[in-house]
């Protein structure tokens, strides 16, 4: 098993390449996700690429290779049911369990990590929504978009919350967007740069098109069937992390 400061470097990797249209994480990025300097991220890629974990080019960034991909998606399926089982099992609050899933789930073996998937109920989605990647590394899949690309008039249901910065999933349930929440686009306002959100029956909320940009809904087939389509549609992946987050979306594992 990798040690953990390489499957960290693996998971940032993992989503930031993800993230970018070149399909490669830049160094300085990474540095950035894991609050190290960019020396030690260049020392940690040659090890990477060494062990074939990663392709790393001195200019032109890092990608994962199928061993590194692998690992990857491992240890985010440990870190997913980690904070699966924190918040169903002992109660925690989803916006506090990040800290706690990361020291876990470098410990947990696998056979404890398939015991306690199985007692879970083999969730297929974590606390935020992020996709649960399976024993085999694959993971369900949803054509998702962000909230900010829906139009006055449209329904959807929220699936995943992309910033989990504690602040931001505070707000995010304090005002009721949690996955499985009922969402109606009833106003948007471009000069303002927000929308006018309704949860369920409720009355409109009014959003920054900065915040809708963190949740991704599946909007409601027979709207999309009519092509009221916005501009931006997830796309599949047969392995990896589901859609690119926008730029400052926040944490994410």
């Amino acid at each position: 098993m990798p040690s953990s400061a390489v499957e960290d470097y693996l998971k940032a990797i993992h989503r930031l390449q993800h993230e970018s249209p070149g399909g490669r994480a830049g160094l300085g990025d990474v540095a950035r996700a894991l609050g190290v300097t960019k020396g030690t991220v260049t020392t940690m890629s040659k090890r990477l690429a060494a062990d074939r974990l990663a392709r790393y080019e001195r200019y032109g960034g890092l990608t994962l290779t199928p061993r590194g991909e692998a690992a990857a998606l491992a240890v985010m399926r440990r870190h997913r049911i980690v904070e699966t089982f924190l918040v169903d099992v002992l109660g925690l609050d989803w916006a506090e369990v990040h800290e706690e899933a990361e020291r876990l789930e470098h410990a947990l073996s696998d056979a404890v990590l398939d015991r306690l998937d199985a007692f879970l109920g083999r969730p297929r989605l974590d606390p935020h929504g992020d996709p649960i990647p399976d024993a085999a590394g694959s993971m369900e899949r949803s054509a998702l978009r962000p909230l900010a690309a829906c139009e006055p008039g449209m329904s959807a249901r929220l699936v995943r919350v992309l910033d989990q910065e504690a602040a931001f999933l505070n707000f995010a349930a304090t005002h009721g967007f949690r996955p499985g929440a009922r969402l109606h686009v009833r106003t948007r306002d471009a000069v303002a740069e927000s929308m006018g959100v309704a949860i369920g029956t409720g009355e409109p909320i009014t959003l920054a098109l900065a915040a809708a940009l963190k949740f991704m809904v599946a909007v409601d087939p027979a709207e999309a069937r009519a092509g009221r389509e916005p501009q931006a549609r997830s796309r599949r992946r047969v392995r990896g992390d589901a859609p690119p987050a926008p730029r400052g979306a926040g944490r994410q594992r």
